[in-house]
């Protein structure tokens, strides 16, 4: 008697057909989960750009308040004020102030100011030096995008926060403390103080 042989059995359809849904199942949660972590990638990658332009501002001026000057300056209309901020400045920004030389000698002594522009970037603005010509136009520079708000207050010697500065021609040349209010474009409010040397 012969044995009997076994047929070679191989996968049915209905066989073939579930493994071949749980494969495109898992891929199709592999190709989520992927996309969700380049999502997260580039929004952590953006948060931190966006963080790094703040504190580099943010550095830029209290390096440029370090080095403010009690100088007032000659301009085309007479003197200006060592430090004008608020309601007094000029047409040219919101801050507009005397600064000394940096140690590193890497630039001179000059005028700058700080300002919102039309396209909500903080503006810095150098003037060539400290005494203006007449006409004298400030090289401008966006320094930080993406704010909708720009506040200073000045702390006077009374220790009161003002919005303005100087208040009268009584006032000292330089405010005690700058206060700074910026808020960003995506809603996040950021206030930092920074004193000045008298």
């Amino acid at each position: 008697m012969r044995p009997a042989l076994r047929a070679a059995r191989g996968f049915t359809l209905i066989e073939m057909l579930t493994a071949l849904l749980v494969l495109s199942l898992l891929s199709l949660m592999s190709y989520r989960g992927l996309a969700a972590v380049l999502d997260a990638r580039d929004h952590v990658r953006q948060e931190t750009e966006k963080w790094q332009h703040v504190a580099a501002f943010f550095a830029r001026f209290k390096r440029d308040v370090e080095l403010v000057s009690p100088r007032p300056v000659r301009a085309a209309d007479g003197s200006a004020p060592a430090w004008v901020g608020g309601r007094a400045a000029s047409s040219q920004g919101q801050l507009e102030f005397s600064r000394f030389a940096s140690n590193e000698s890497t630039d001179t002594a000059r005028r700058i100011g700080y300002g919102l522009n039309g396209k909500q970037e903080i503006e810095l603005r150098l003037w060539p030096g400290l005494d203006l010509a007449p006409d004298a136009q400030p090289a401008r520079y966006p320094v930080l995008a993406g704010v909708t708000t720009f506040e200073l207050q000045f702390l006077g010697p009374a220790l009161a926060w003002l919005d303005a500065w100087p208040v009268s021609p009584a006032d000292p040349p330089l405010p005690r403390a700058v206060r700074v209010r910026i808020v960003l474009a995506s809603g996040e409010e950021i206030v930092r103080i920074f004193a000045l040397q008298s």
